[in-house]
């Protein structure tokens, strides 16, 4: 049974994770591993991992998943906020609406990932500001916990996720 590993990764998170699935999975079945295509299609089980943009998949991730009809599909992803399982399933939901009900998901998970530094850099600008946001210590704090992740623990997971 062929599979493909389709990812987009704007940070490099979400590429760690699919570079773990293809050092997991048996080498000879795969036919395909990058970003979304079409060539990818040819594959029974799709393994789709995206980077989380606005609370469900990026654009380009969820354009893929529609093209879907009667594969299997594992979804992963990265996001920045969270590390509470409830946060990830509500993603995860999110981007499962973008399947077709033709298709059989397998499973999934999802991990935190490191935030470019321009975040914290606007957090912080935005603390300068006399009216800021009160909960941007929270966001700070949550910015520097997320800069070990995607770690090891995280990639052991993902492992027993896909077994």
């Amino acid at each position: 049974m062929s599979y493909a590993i389709v990812f987009s990764s704007k940070t490099g998170n979400t590429a760690l994770l699919a570079q773990t699935l293809q050092e997991q999975l048996p080498q000879a079945d795969c036919c395909y591993f990058g970003a979304p295509d079409a060539a990818a299609l040819a594959a029974d089980t799709l393994y789709v991992g995206f980077w989380t943009d606005k609370g469900k998949a990026d654009a380009d991730t969820l354009d893929f998943l529609q093209q879907l009809h009667g594969k299997r599909v594992f979804l992963f992803g990265t996001a920045g906020f969270g590390g509470s399982a409830p946060y990830f399933e509500k993603i995860l939901a999110a981007t499962r609406k973008a399947l077709d009900g033709s298709n059989t998901v397998i499973g999934s998970f999802m991990c935190q990932g490191k935030m470019p530094i321009s975040v914290r850099q606007r957090y912080e600008a935005m603390k300068a500001k006399p009216l800021h946001i009160p909960n941007l210590d929270a966001l700070i704090e949550n910015f520097d916990k997320a800069l070990s992740h995607p770690d090891a623990a995280d990639l052991e997971q993902l492992k027993q996720a896909v077994k």
